[in-house]
């Protein structure tokens, strides 16, 4: 099989916490004679993953790093930071904490943290996790607490855990992400499902026929505004304006015959 005859695909890549399922639905339905598949990547080896070829666009977390000027984003969301912590932990009963109520708290700080944090609040653990499932592990166990972006708390729930909104947080945002010397049609078509835009108004592959769409639709209104005429040549207008003046003439002249001096009597 030769490389012209190789059917085309989307490759997505996503880091965790994020879930592409309503952007992949939208692209079956658009789409459905190109497959999307899924690539799912540790948030540090996204922008490798990207520049390297193994997936089309991506699901990244930012900001990315300084020397990836090659690769082009755009911010989709801001995820709320929370703190993960056991459901009797103290913190479980209020609504939400600040870091300094965590001063106290031996603050978990995972390898592959995503928050950037200057200044990690509480107390340092003696050593890092390695991941961010190491450290959840490690507040069921009851060594300490996670600051996480809420997205990752979700996806490494336990029964045992529980989670609070950190106020006063570094916060992670989410982009879609792609090399900028590889901006292709498949990538401006999942650009315009992820902005929002509908199918006549999406770009690149499919907007050829949705312009074509368009004029048809359009075509009949056009053509009645260019042949509308001055409303004194209107067809059946001089008609009409006749039978509003006959009507006014006519009661105009009954109106005369009652208004007459009456006959004298004999």
């Amino acid at each position: 099989m030769t490389g012209s005859e190789v059917s085309p695909s989307f490759r997505l890549a996503y880091v965790p916490g994020v879930t592409p399922a309503k952007w992949v639905r939208i692209w079956n339905e658009r789409l459905p004679d190109i497959p999307l598949h899924l690539v799912a990547v540790p948030a540090a080896e996204a922008c490798d993953v990207l520049l390297g070829g193994d997936a089309d666009a991506g699901f990244v977390r930012l900001p990315l790093p300084a020397e990836r000027t090659d690769l082009s984003a755009i911010p989709l969301y801001t995820e709320t930071t929370v703190v993960v912590i056991p459901k009797d932990h103290v913190v479980a009963a209020v609504e939400e904490v600040t870091s300094e109520e965590l001063a106290d708290e031996i603050v978990l700080h995972p390898l592959d943290d995503v928050l950037g944090w200057e200044e990690l609040p509480g107390r340092p653990a003696f050593e890092r996790p390695a991941t961010t499932a190491d450290a959840i592990e490690l507040v069921a166990a009851g060594v300490g607490v996670l600051a996480v972006p809420q997205s990752l708390a979700r996806l490494h729930h336990r029964k045992d855990l529980t989670y609070r909104p950190l106020t006063d947080a570094p916060q992670s945002r989410v982009a879609l992400s792609w090399p900028e010397d590889a901006t292709t049609d498949m990538v401006e078509d999942f650009i315009g499902i992820v902005r929002g835009r509908t199918v006549n108004s999406s770009r690149g592959r499919t907007q050829p026929e949705a312009k074509t769409q368009a004029k048809a639709s359009k075509a009949p209104a056009k053509g009645g505004r260019a042949k509308a005429q001055p409303q004194g040549k209107r067809p059946g207008g001089g008609g009409a304006q006749r039978k509003a003046a006959a009507g006014k003439s006519s009661r105009g002249g009954s109106g005369a015959a009652k208004r007459g001096k009456p006959r004298r009597r004999s």
